[in-house]
C-alpha cells in the first residue's frame, strides 16, 4: 500500500523539494553534520577550484546515490562498503580524466583533492543513510541537495578567502579596479593559509545556529 501511496507521489512533492531544501539549510552537511570539512580546508583558497569540486562532487554524489539505489537489493550486506566504493571510484576517476581534457589547469589546482573525494564522508554517508533504503529518484534528489549545500559553503569560504587574500574573484583585479591598494590596502595573507578557512567555516556555523536556534543541542 505504501509503495502505492508513493508511486501517486509527485516527483517535486513538497516531501522530494525537502530532500534539496534541507540539505541546502538546516541540514547542511557542512556546518550542521560536520562532514566533508577538510576538502573546504583545501581547495577554497581560489574560488575557481572550489566551484569545480562543488560541480564533481554533485556528479558523483548525485550519480551514485542512484546506482546505490537501483543496486540496493541486489548488494550483499557484507560487501556493501566494496560495492559503494567501487562505484565512487569509477566516478572520481571518470571526473578527474574529464578536468584532465578539459580543464588541466584546474586540475593541476585540485591536485589529488580529486581523487580524494573517494574519502569524502559525505558521499559514504549519503549512501549508507539513504540510497541503500530508498528508490533512485528520492536518492538523486538526496544526492544533489547534499551537493549543492556542500558547495554552497566551499564557494562562500572561497569567495571570501580570494578576495580578501588576493584581492580578484576569479582571476578578475577588484581591489586594483577599485583603487583600494592606492589608498594603502595589503593583501590578508592570513585570509589564503588554511587555518582562515576553518575560521570562516566557523564563522558560518556560528551565524546559522544564531539564525537557528533549533539547531543547538543541549
Amino acid at each position: 500500500m505504501s509503495d502505492q501511496v508513493q508511486e501517486k507521489e509527485s516527483l517535486f512533492s513538497a516531501k522530494n523539494r525537502k530532500l534539496i531544501s534541507n540539505a541546502i539549510g538546516k541540514d547542511n552537511p557542512i556546518t550542521v553534520q560536520v562532514l566533508g570539512i577538510c576538502s573546504a580546508l583545501a581547495v577554497t583558497a581560489k574560488l575557481e577550484p572550489a566551484i569545480v569540486m562543488s560541480i564533481s562532487v554533485l556528479f558523483v554524489l548525485g550519480i551514485g546515490n542512484v546506482v546505490i539505489s537501483l543496486l540496493r537489493n541486489t548488494i550483499p550486506q557484507r560487501i556493501r562498503i566494496i560495492v559503494q566504493l567501487v562505484v565512487i571510484a569509477a566516478l572520481v576517476i571518470l571526473v578527474d580524466q574529464v578536468l584532465k581534457a578539459f580543464a588541466y589547469e584546474v586540475s593541476k589546482q585540485l591536485s589529488v583533492f580529486v581523487g580524494l573525494i573517494i574519502t569524502n564522508c559525505i558521499i559514504m554517508g549519503r549512501f549508507e543513510a539513504f540510497s541503500m533504503a530508498n528508490k533512485p529518484w528520492p536518492s538523486f534528489l538526496d544526492g544533489v541537495g547534499n551537493s549543492i549545500g556542500y558547495g554552497l559553503i566551499l564557494i562562500i569560504i572561497a569567495f571570501f578567502r580570494e578576495l580578501f587574500g588576493s584581492g580578484t574573484i576569479l582571476g578578475w583585479n577588484v581591489f586594483e579596479t577599485i583603487g583600494l591598494y592606492d589608498i594603502g590596502y595589503v593583501n590578508n595573507g592570513l585570509m589564503i593559509l588554511p587555518p582562515m578557512a576553518l575560521i570562516a567555516t566557523g564563522i558560518i556555523i556560528w551565524v546559522q545556529r544564531s539564525r537557528n536556534p533549533e539547531l543547538i543541542k543541549d
